[in-house]
C-alpha cells in the first residue's frame, strides 16, 4: 500500500493505512502476540479492522422508507446486492494528525441517496488499550439517517475463548439477513460463558448486549468495550480470526419499526461513536 502509519507505545504496535481508515495490525509488545489478524489491506476488508459508516451491515433490498420517502442506497463495489458497511470501509481518507500514539483521518463522502458528510476518525494508544472514535457530520439539507461501528478481526487459536452476554438474537437468513428475533440462544450461538465455539459459520446479530466482550488466550486476555447494545458476530471454518463488530444499530435497523438504533441528523448536527480495545494478563486460577 501507498502508505502506512505506525503508532508504536511500551504495551503496543499497531498499524494504520488511510486507505478504508483500517488498521492494518495491532500486536501487544508485552506478549509477543497479535490482538488483531494481521492485514496487508491488499483487497477491502483484508486488514484487522476497518470503520462501518454511514450504517453498519446490509439493508434488506438496499432500500428504505424515510419520511414517505424511498431512499435506494448506493451500489457497492465489493458486493452485488448492498451497501455492504457502508463506503467508509472503502475510501481513501485524508491524514489530518499523526504522533507516535495516535492519528486522526477525515473523509468527505456524499451520495443522490442522501448520505452527506464529512467523518473523523482517531485510533490512539493510552498505554495498554487502543481507543477508537468515529464522529460523522451530516452536511445536507436534507434530513438523513446514520449508524455505523467498527469491524475487528480479533486473532484467534484453538485455544481462544470468547465470552459475551446478550439478550437474544437474530438467526442469519437468506443473503444473510436476520430472521426472526429471538431469545433462545443455540449452543453454537450462545457465549454467555467462555468457549471457544465451533469452527463453522457463524454470522448472526446480538441484542442486549451489554457493551462487554472478552477473548481470552493462554496468557493474554483482549476486552472490548463499546456503549451500544448491538453487537454482531461473525467467524468461518478453518480461518484464524473471529469478528466481534459493535454497532449502533441491528442489521437492517432501517426497515424495522421505529429504525432502532438509527439516527436522524438534520444538515450540520453530529453522530459519534466510541469503542475500546484493552489487552491484560490472563491469570489462571
Amino acid at each position: 500500500m501507498a502508505e502506512t502509519l505506525l503508532l508504536e507505545n511500551a504495551h503496543l504496535r499497531m498499524r494504520v493505512a488511510p486507505q478504508g481508515g483500517a488498521v492494518l495490525s495491532l500486536d501487544s509488545l508485552k506478549f509477543q502476540q497479535p490482538v488483531l489478524r494481521a492485514g496487508k489491506g491488499e483487497a477491502p476488508g483484508y486488514v484487522g479492522l476497518f470503520p462501518m459508516l454511514p450504517l453498519a451491515n446490509r439493508v434488506a433490498g438496499n432500500r428504505f422508507m424515510l419520511h414517505g420517502r424511498e431512499i435506494q442506497l448506493p451500489d457497492s463495489p465489493v458486493d452485488a446486492h448492498f451497501f455492504l458497511h457502508g463506503d467508509g470501509w472503502l475510501a481513501p481518507w485524508q491524514v489530518a494528525e499523526q504522533s507516535g500514539e495516535h492519528c486522526v483521518l477525515y473523509l468527505r463522502q456524499r451520495h443522490a441517496c442522501g448520505f452527506d458528510y464529512q467523518a473523523e476518525l482517531v485510533y490512539r494508544l493510552r498505554e495498554n488499550v487502543l481507543v477508537v472514535s468515529l464522529e460523522l457530520t451530516h452536511l445536507g439539507d436534507t434530513p438523513m439517517v446514520y449508524g455505523g461501528g467498527v469491524h475487528p478481526f480479533f486473532h484467534l487459536t484453538p485455544q481462544t475463548r470468547i465470552q459475551f452476554a446478550a439478550s437474544g438474537y437474530w438467526p442469519e437468513g437468506e443473503s444473510h439477513l436476520p430472521l426472526a428475533w429471538t431469545d433462545s440462544l443455540p449452543a453454537a450461538a450462545d457465549f454467555s460463558v467462555a468457549r471457544h465455539g465451533e469452527d463453522d459459520w457463524l454470522n448472526v446479530g446480538y441484542s442486549g448486549w451489554n457493551g462487554r466482550a472478552t477473548i481470552v488466550h493462554e496468557r493474554m486476555a483482549v476486552t472490548l468495550c463499546a456503549p451500544t447494545n448491538w453487537l454482531m458476530l461473525f467467524r468461518m471454518p478453518g480461518e484464524p480470526f473471529v469478528c466481534l463488530e459493535p454497532q449502533t444499530h441491528p442489521v437492517n435497523a432501517h426497515n424495522m419499526p421505529g429504525m432502532p438504533g438509527l439516527m436522524l441528523l438534520m444538515s450540520g448536527e453530529k453522530w459519534r461513536f466510541s469503542s475500546s480495545v484493552r489487552i491484560t494478563s490472563h491469570d489462571k486460577c
